[in-house]
């Protein structure tokens, strides 16, 4: 997600647009990356120790616990749209290249909230209900116990469904002569 230049505050939490959470923006002349601040901070001896400054959290962060937290259920086979999963897919071939674990994954993140888009591909014969039921909650508890963020919502499109024949025909080339 990029941030936006404007001139607002950032929204409160609990803030909805006709039942939908509301898109958070960050606030301009901060000096700091887009992100979230989980405490306002306190400054003085008075102070207790834990609260004595400011803990921020980069975007980029919550799209990597949730891209984990969506990969650890059974039956995701990949995340992201087809032109993704084809760079990603070059990029993994690359000597000395990482897995994108935030591929597929968009956020939005306020003050204390987020808000998550997933894409998934799916194996061939899972359930999609469950699945995506399942995928949501992992996520929703893995943000929300790591970040401290409240999760407002989990969307879940999917965009593929990966046939038990995929495999072998990626594995040999896919274009197969149908002649000896």
């Amino acid at each position: 997600m990029v941030a936006t230049d404007t001139k607002t505050t950032p929204s409160t939490d609990s803030v909805t647009n006709n039942g939908k959470a509301a898109r958070f923006e960050q606030p301009t002349g901060t000096g700091r990356p887009a992100g979230t601040s989980l405490s306002a901070g306190a400054t003085g001896a008075e102070a207790p120790a834990g609260d004595r400054g400011r803990t921020s959290i980069a975007d980029v962060v919550v799209v990597k616990i949730a891209g984990m937290a969506a990969r650890e259920i059974p039956g995701v086979h990949d995340m992201g749209g087809g032109l993704s999963r084809t760079i990603g897919a070059v990029r993994d071939r690359v000597p000395g290249g990482r897995p994108n674990v935030g591929r597929g994954v968009k956020v939005e993140v306020g003050e204390r909230q987020t808000a998550i888009d997933l894409e998934l591909v799916v194996e061939y014969g899972v359930s999609i209900k469950e699945l995506a039921s399942e995928v949501r909650e992992n996520v929703i508890l893995a943000v929300e116990r790591i970040t401290g963020l409240e999760v407002v919502e989990v969307n879940i499109a999917i965009d593929d469904v990966r046939l038990p024949d995929d495999e072998d025909s990626s594995a040999s080339g896919g274009d197969q002569s149908r002649v000896a």
